[in-house]
C-alpha cells in the first residue's frame, strides 16, 4: 500500500532507483562533501515534491510516524517554518524547540540537551545554532540524522540547495553560468554552501564586498573577488545579495550603512551591468534600501519568492532522504 501511495503522490521511481543505493545519507551537514551526482540527485527529488505543494490537499503519509525535532539557537523565519511545513506535509510529526524557551537558558549545554531530546526516539533532528562544526558534534554523538539548518559562520546546506533548484529553473542548467554574490562574505554561511555547491555543478563564482567583509584567502575556495560590485556583477547571469551579519559582527566593518548602500547596494542603473535576463536572489531577510533598492526587490528579475517556495520542497527532500527513502517505497 505504502508503495502504491508513493508512486501516486510523487514521481521518483527511476531517478531513486538508479542512485538510492549508493546515496543514502544519515546525515545532512555541508555541501563540502557532497558530489555534483548527489546535489543534482537531491535537486530532482526536490522538483518532485513541489507538486505537493501546489495541490489544495497538501499532505502524503510518506514520514507517517516519523518525529522531527527542529531545534533552533538563533533567530529563524523562512528556514525553520519551511522545516516545519515540509515535515507535516510528509506527515511527520514536528516538534519546535529554540534556545529562548528551552533549558539552554538555564545554562544546559548543547551535548545535554540532545541527549535529552534522543532519550525521547526523534528520528531526525533539524538544528540550527551559533557554533560552527556544532551539528556535526551533534551528528557524532547522537543516533538519530541532523540535518544542518546553519552552523555559525561554516555552511547552511539547504539554502545553497534552494538556491541551485532556483537557477536550475530559470536558467535550465547552471553550468557555465556567472553568480555574483555580494555582501558580507567574512560573517556568510550562505556563501560557503553556495561556493561549493555552484562550483561542483560547474559555474563560475564571483564574489565582491567591502575589503573589511572578504576573508583572505577565499579565493582558495574556487571563485573570483572583487573589491566592487560593478566589476562583480558585469555580465553575470545572477546576482545573489547578502545583508550585512550585524549580529555575528564585532567592531563595525563599514563606516555606516548609507556608504555602504552607496558602493554596494544594488539598484537599477547597478543592475544594467548584468546579463538582460539576469535574475535577483536573496536568502533574506532583506534590508531594503541597503543591499537592495525597493525597483529590485519589487522587480520582474527578482526570484527571491521562488526561492522561499522552493525552500519547502527542498527541505521535504532531504528530510525524505535521511529517513531512507528508497527504504520507504520498499515497505
Amino acid at each position: 500500500m505504502t508503495v502504491i501511495l508513493l508512486r501516486l503522490f510523487i514521481y521518483l521511481e527511476l531517478d531513486v532507483e538508479a542512485i538510492s543505493m549508493s546515496f543514502n545519507p544519515k546525515h545532512i551537514l555541508g555541501i563540502e562533501s557532497l558530489t555534483a551526482e548527489e546535489i543534482n540527485f537531491i535537486l530532482d527529488t526536490a522538483q518532485s515534491f513541489k507538486e505537493i505543494n501546489t495541490r489544495q490537499i497538501k499532505k502524503v503519509p510518506t514520514l507517517r510516524g516519523k518525529t522531527i525535532i527542529n531545534l533552533f539557537y538563533e533567530a529563524s523565519t523562512r528556514t525553520r517554518t519551511s522545516f516545519e511545513i515540509a515535515g507535516k506535509r510528509l506527515s511527520a510529526d514536528t516538534v519546535n524547540i529554540s534556545a529562548s524557551g528551552s533549558s539552554v537558558a538555564k545554562g544546559e549545554t548543547l551535548e545535554d540537551t540532545a541527549k535529552n531530546i534522543q532519550a525521547m526516539h526523534p528520528d531526525i533532528i533539524v538544528m540550527r545554532h551559533n557554533a560552527s562544526g556544532s551539528c556535526q558534534y551533534l551528528a557524532d554523538r547522537l543516533d538519530c540524522s541532523v540535518i544542518n539548518a546553519g552552523d555559525g559562520m561554516h555552511e547552511h546546506p539547504s539554502q545553497a540547495l534552494l538556491d541551485a533548484l532556483t537557477i536550475r529553473e530559470h536558467k535550465g542548467s547552471i553550468a557555465g553560468l556567472t553568480v555574483a554574490i555580494v555582501g558580507d562574505i567574512t560573517h556568510s554561511r550562505v556563501v560557503r554552501s553556495n561556493i561549493y555547491c555552484l562550483n561542483k555543478l560547474g559555474a563560475r563564482v564571483r564574489l565582491a564586498g567591502p575589503g573589511t567583509m572578504l576573508p583572505p584567502g577565499i579565493e582558495k575556495m574556487g571563485c573570483e573577488v572583487f573589491n566592487n560590485l560593478e566589476d562583480a556583477i558585469r555580465n553575470a547571469d545572477v546576482v545573489m545579495m547578502l545583508r550585512i551579519q550585524r549580529e555575528r559582527q564585532g567592531a563595525p566593518l563599514i563606516p555606516s550603512v548609507r556608504e555602504y548602500a552607496r558602493f554596494f547596494g544594488l539598484n537599477g542603473n547597478k543592475m544594467e551591468l548584468a546579463k538582460k535576463d539576469a535574475i535577483v536572489m536573496h536568502p533574506g531577510p532583506i534590508n531594503r534600501g541597503v543591499e537592495l533598492g525597493t525597483a529590485i526587490a519589487d522587480g520582474s528579475q527578482n526570484v527571491i519568492l521562488d526561492q522561499v517556495e522552493n525552500g519547502v520542497a527542498v527541505r521535504m527532500a532531504l528530510l525524505y532522504l535521511v529517513s531512507g527513502g528508497e527504504k520507504l517505497k520498499g515497505e
